[in-house]
């Protein structure tokens, strides 16, 4: 008999508290992380590991150091209100806030979502907004409290059952936090398994500058579980039964808890401890017991009110307040009082939030565990009882109501409600929960025609908005097959799938199939078809520009009688998309027209579009400054207008535009920063796959650029981006070119050249002539090569190369070519005009501001030239250094290579000088390389080496830098980088 009986969980006076033990080193992580905001802190578990507590140990150290914290929950069954938890973490703001006319006014938006701050609001102006729009205008608000309040820690559990709208915007937080803030994302780990699903929507990777962590909570080890036994039951209760409690529960606290709540619980009842006791009772709950074993067994000691109240709260499945769980439960008010004081001394019921304070089971799988156990024909009547008792509410929550009368079996009932509960969710703006409940909707074979065609043209509507395209994918294709859809609903779910098909999955192919079948389909409804046609005119096919054309100017024609300000502002987008791509110099005036800020979300969507597609084209046509500075602007409205898709894809082409002006210094651990934020956006995923192998053949790693542009290209041609892979062919075909390889690089560059000569738009595909024409050379084509260059000049509208402006387009970049390509074809026959065309080539690219394409001309000009030997010599010092210096050492070499073989550089008649124990200049050139994770095959054809040479080299850079893995070598030289730096 023990004499230490140790304490009961609520001896502290906090229900079911518990010692806090085996998590001290994720508590510190997450203190740390939060330290350094901004910060995202992810925290996965399987239900019952510990999150919600190590949460709370987290609040309350945060709390002791003035930081603020607020706390929201989802829950798995809600009514429609955006952002719902991030909303209920809000209310919970208490003590002195901003002066309302320090905050952004958009915070007034708040008011009505949070009366108890409406008063500390900016007050609010114009009327309210209504269904998307009043989304849109609360993520800006959200935004904007955070920001004034300053370091703030925002919590959001159970985010497993976070509604769609709801993880867009933690989303958008953790991609572009807040300055100060702290987000904190809890969620079961086994929930987003069995969704596919993660948990923000796509894979994240913070952003540069954002601190945070990623854990996953294990299960606790057999000491910890034994030291939770010691505090509970006192020490000679845990020796006798730790190893049986560690196996019972598996080292799940959540188990650990309850068993030890049960074992105290009867401590105390009967007034006895021991261990033959606690053995005994652990025996009755059978083993393994399982938590509904536990739960079940706390319910029983219940009178039958509170066991009433209990399966009341149990059956309404959300957090309720007294009178309702009186009235599901069929109790008078002062019994159901009575009753609900006896199930929270039990801690069988908890209190859930405050004005008003709710209640409800501690956890969902209590909740599940008491609702199973209570028999059908009760079950039946307390789901009844709900119905009736919602019904009456004030505000009658239909997405609850509808809950309750699926449960009853009543399936024409619950078409009725849950098109009710949709409805209401989409005025709302909750666009998450009104696709899960059409969904539902459209699955029940028992809906008329009438209801399914107003269901599915809703669906349609939201399903292109979704955070994950996915689940909005497959629910389209399976909407668009039901023949029992009206031709005109299936064209309007028919053209969202093809939307979603090409601006999110990325397959343009079967995205323009659908819409080409939609804008027939379409055909009585002239609005709709119009968008059609203006997606089937975007010019990311191999169809004829004129083809493109033909397709807007019927969308113009077909919507000329329009009314509706969206649909106009998407003709608008595609209009100006196409004039980018012909490099009108017009389309710089037709941009600065478009509206930044309109009440309209869709009108905003479509500018924000049109900016993006002027942003990226025209750069590609040579504008870099003036593109830069439009995608700087549109990636703050993408960030305003809380759009994950064009934030990242502004993000990924300012990266090429980084690349471009030769700010490479630590470009790759940008690139790879940007990575996670990027996942369902395609287009710029696809961006920096391309940008990443750029870099690695400038650095010399070719195996790594020729796998990214070989898979890059190999996606782009089946998807049917036509206008996009030819940049994966250049670089494959450069490689080739470069390798000694003329015939295979023709091979990879011959498909980009055909569909660039169907499409008619060639100052579109920088690159692409110069690099065809210079390989049809060293095959001995010259016919074919001037017949491309050709091409370029007429597509470009310039008659001559150096007389650049007689035609309509505006492409600097387009000019230099046209130059590069005229030197090419000069360079046998007339070197001095051929160089005076790559110095003019030169001139133009760094007019642009790109170094690195005006140091490959520069180099041109000096081996061309037939100035005298000391004179090229000179320059192709001058500009190996400059590639040296940009990080281009792949190109340095080949500078180096061509000086040696002009007779300079070459080793000295007095012997080779003598290293020792430091790093050669080729061993140390070798060992960068190698740093960068280049093979031995690639050092050798990037530094004009034989294979063996380099591995003498290798073995030898690996031997003076005391290493023995090639994966050290980075780590090596950083610290030998850092004592040459130290020393006078």
């Amino acid at each position: 008999m023990s004499t230490n009986p140790g304490r009961h969980p609520e001896d502290d006076g906090t229900i079911g508290r518990f010692p806090f033990v085996g998590r001290d080193r994720e508590l510190d992580r997450v203190l740390r992380a939060l330290a350094r905001p901004p910060a995202v802190v992810i925290i996965e578990g399987e239900a019952g590991a510990g999150k919600t507590r190590l949460i709370a140990e987290a609040t309350a150290a945060l709390t002791a150091r003035g930081r603020r914290v607020l706390t929201g929950t989802c829950h798995p069954l809600r009514e429609p209100l955006p952002y719902g938890p991030v909303l209920d973490a809000l209310r919970g703001l208490t003590g002195p806030l901003p002066a309302a006319d320090t905050m952004d006014p958009a915070a007034a938006h708040l008011a009505p979502y949070l009366p108890n701050l409406a008063s500390a609001l900016p007050a609010p102006s114009g009327a309210a907004p209504r269904g998307r729009l009043r989304r849109f205008r609360l993520v800006q608000a959200v935004r904007a409290l955070l920001a004034a309040l300053g370091p703030v820690v925002v919590v959001v559990d159970d985010t497993h059952w976070a509604d769609p709208a709801t993880r867009e915007l933690l989303l958008i937080l953790a991609r572009d936090p807040v300055p100060g803030l702290g987000l904190v994302i809890a969620c079961r780990s086994e929930e987003l398994r069995r969704s596919g699903a993660p948990v923000l929507g796509a894979e994240y990777r913070r952003p540069l500058g954002v601190d945070g962590v990623d854990l996953t909570l294990a299960p606790l080890a057999e000491s910890d579980v034994r030291g939770l036994a010691a505090d509970v039951l006192g020490p000679d209760a845990a020796r006798a039964l730790g190893d049986t409690l560690f196996e019972r529960s598996a080292g799940l606290p959540l188990v650990v808890e309850e068993d030890l709540i049960t074992l105290s619980e009867q401590a105390r009842s009967e007034g006895t401890q021991g261990t033959e006791r606690y053995a005994a009772a652990l025996e009755r709950q059978g083993v393994p017991r399982s938590l509904r074993e536990a739960v079940e067994a706390r319910v029983g000691q219940l009178s039958p009110q509170a066991v009433a109240v209990t399966e009341a709260a149990a059956v309404l499945a959300v957090p309720a307040e007294e009178s309702l769980l009186a009235e599901v439960a069929a109790l008078e008010p002062e019994t159901a009082a009575r009753a609900l004081l006896d199930a929270l001394d039990a801690a069988v019921l908890i209190e859930v939030g405050t004005a008003p304070t709710r209640y409800g089971l501690r956890h969902a799988l209590a909740r599940r565990a008491v609702y199973e156990s209570v028999q059908g024909p009760r079950r039946q009547r307390l789901h009844r009882q709900a119905v009736r008792a919602l019904e009456r509410l004030p505000s009658p929550p239909l997405v609850q109501i509808a809950h309750h009368t699926r449960a009853l079996g009543d399936r024409a009932g619950w078409l009725v409600q849950a098109q009710a509960a949709a409805e209401q969710a989409l005025e709302l703006g909750d666009q998450g929960i009104a696709t899960e409940m059409l969904q539902d909707v459209l699955a029940d074979s028992a809906l008329d025609d009438a209801g399914r065609a107003r269901a599915a043209w809703t669906l349609s509507r939201l399903a292109s908005h979704s955070v994950d395209y996915r689940p909005a994918l497959a629910s389209l294709r399976r909407t668009v097959s039901d023949t029992r859809l009206p031709v005109p609903v299936r064209g309007q779910v028919r053209l969202t799938l093809g939307l979603l098909l090409m601006n999110q999955a990325g397959d343009l192919r079967n995205g323009r199939r659908e819409a080409e079948l939609a804008v027939r389909e379409l055909a009585s409804i002239p609005e709709l078809a119009a968008c059609g046609m203006a997606a089937l005119s975007m010019p990311g096919s191999d169809c004829p520009f004129a083809e493109d054309l033909a397709w807007i100017e019927r969308a113009e024609r077909t919507a000329a009688d329009s009314a509706d300000d969206a649909v106009r502002s998407i003709l608008r987008a595609s209009r100006i998309t196409l004039q980018a791509v012909a490099a009108d110099p017009a389309v710089w005036d037709r941009v600065a027209e478009l509206p930044r800020h309109a009440e309209h979300p869709e009108i905003a969507r479509q500018s924000a579009r049109a900016m993006v597609a002027t942003g990226y084209l025209m750069g590609h046509m040579g504008h870099d400054r003036r593109a830069a500075a439009l995608l700087d602007e549109c990636l703050g409205l993408a960030r305003e207008s809380g759009s994950p898709l064009m934030t990242a894809q502004c993000k990924a082409y300012l990266l090429q535009y980084a690349w471009w002006r030769g700010e490479w210094e630590g470009l790759e651990e940008r690139i790879d920063a940007l990575r996670g934020e990027v996942q369902g956006a395609p287009v710029a995923q696809r961006e920096l796959v391309l940008l990443s192998s750029r870099l690695a053949a400038a650095r010399g790693r070719r195996a790594e650029a020729m796998e990214g542009f070989d898979a890059f290209t190999e996606h782009e041609e089946q998807a049917g981006w036509q206008l996009m892979w030819w940049q994966g062919a250049v670089g494959l075909a450069r490689l080739r070119l470069s390798g000694g390889d003329p015939a295979g690089a023709w091979e990879a560059l011959a498909p980009a050249l055909d569909a660039y000569g169907r499409k008619g738009v060639w100052t579109v595909a920088a690159g692409l002539v110069p690099l065809a024409v210079e390989i049809a050379l060293a095959l001995g084509r010259e016919d074919t090569a001037r017949q491309v260059a050709d091409a370029l000049e007429r597509g470009a509208g310039g008659t001559d190369a150096l007389e650049w402006g007689s035609g309509h387009a505006d492409a600097p970049a387009a000019r230099a070519e046209l130059l590069l390509t005229r030197g090419l074809l000069l360079r046998g026959d007339d070197p001095a005009g051929a160089a005076t065309a790559f110095e003019a080539a030169r001139g133009v690219y760094e007019e642009i501001g790109r170094p690195y394409e005006a140091l490959l001309a520069a180099e041109r000009a000096a081996c061309s030239g037939p100035d005298s030997a000391d004179r090229s010599a000179g320059a192709l010092t001058a500009v190996a250094e400059a590639f040296a210096a940009l990080g281009a050492e792949s190109d340095a070499e080949r500078c180096r290579k061509a000086l040696r073989d002009l007779g300079f550089g070459r080793p000295s008649t007095r012997g080779r000088r003598g290293y020792g124990d430091r790093l050669s200049p080729r061993e140390t050139q070798i060992a960068r390389l190698v740093a960068g994770g280049a093979t031995n095959k690639d050092i050798a054809q990037a530094l004009f080496l034989s294979p063996r040479t380099v591995e003498h080299h290798v073995a030898s850079a690996l031997r003076k830098l005391k290493v023995a893995d090639r994966d050290e070598v980075g780590a090596a030289l950083r610290v030998l980088d850092d004592g040459e730096a130290a020393t006078p």
